[in-house]
């Protein structure tokens, strides 16, 4: 049973003429120029996929983000079909395990050459069932960007999925330093934001709230299916500004992400918060069982 599984994107940008659109390779083998800007500068977007049974999940909507990710960094846009065979070939690869994820990263390549780098990576998923059943610890951090002023910074990527990601993996560590698991963004005007690798999910009686997309933070992907699974059940669900005491009064909290799927809130700030375990059970399975 393979544990990595990795495909090199030949043209990895669309308009790239190539016999194969990827070719496997060695993940322990030297692939990566030490003059790639994905590696010197973060300069690059990525998407990671949870995989079930080989087949890759929200296929559509991760390209779709990939692409829109890319985008907002001037990157060329993506040749789909390559980095749908690309994932699809991958995740085949990986069937015989109950869970597993994929990585798609698309960087820029080496300065000058114009020529974009891409690779999917596959590998067995970690153990989340802790997380799923028990919770998680948050704490609030200041993001320190009013929620308003999105619009007028395009330059700082917000809502974008890039390389970057030095600034969400120092507060995943002062949530630890906090005593806690994981961290929830908040705006220096006091809106909640989203997680540094997850989204937030709240639940108010039989409605189901999310931060609003317009404040620049990444569109989830699993928070979408989370929402279709809600509405299947005859529930409401809606994106809205949402200050910090709706931590305070929420029925329940999740953060949301591809591979870990529902992790319930079980505190916040130290202040323990109620878990929905019959409904988590629930949207977790869903999520686990769903296909592209």
């Amino acid at each position: 049973m393979p544990d990595r599984i990795l495909a090199v994107l030949t043209a990895p940008a669309a308009g790239g003429a190539a016999a194969e659109p990827f070719r496997f390779a060695d993940p322990d083998a030297p692939l990566l120029t030490v003059l790639d800007l994905g590696a010197t500068r973060g300069d690059g977007v990525f998407e990671t996929m949870s995989v079930g049974g080989g087949r890759a999940q929200a296929v559509d909507a991760h390209l779709a983000r990939l692409a829109r990710s890319a985008a907002m960094l001037d990157l060329p846009e993506p040749d789909e079909a390559a980095w749908r065979a690309a994932t699809i070939a991958v995740a085949e690869r990986l069937a015989e395990h109950r869970e597993a994820f994929v990585k798609l990263v698309y960087t820029r390549g080496v300065e000058g050459t114009g020529q974009p780098t891409g690779w999917v990576l596959g590998s067995p998923s970690p153990d989340h069932t802790a997380a799923r059943t028990e919770g998680v610890r948050a704490v609030v951090l200041d993001r320190g960007l009013q929620h308003d002023r999105v619009a007028e910074l395009p330059w700082l990527l917000q809502g974008a999925k890039t390389l970057s990601y030095a600034v969400n993996m120092a507060a995943s560590r002062e949530a630890k330093r906090r005593g806690a698991d994981d961290a929830l963004f908040i705006s220096a005007d006091g809106y909640l934001l989203e997680g540094p690798t997850s989204n937030l999910l709240v639940k108010r009686g039989d409605r189901l709230l999310t931060p609003s997309t317009s404040l620049g933070i990444l569109a989830g992907t699993t928070q979408a299916e989370a929402f279709r699974f809600a509405r299947s059940r005859g529930m409401t669900t809606s994106y809205e500004l949402l200050t910090r005491d709706a931590l305070d009064t929420a029925d329940a909290l999740w953060l949301l992400s591809s591979v870990r799927n529902a992790a319930p809130i079980r505190s916040v700030d130290g202040v323990d918060r109620p878990i929905d375990a019959g409904f988590t059970a629930e949207l977790n399975a869903h999520l686990l069982a769903r296909r592209d």
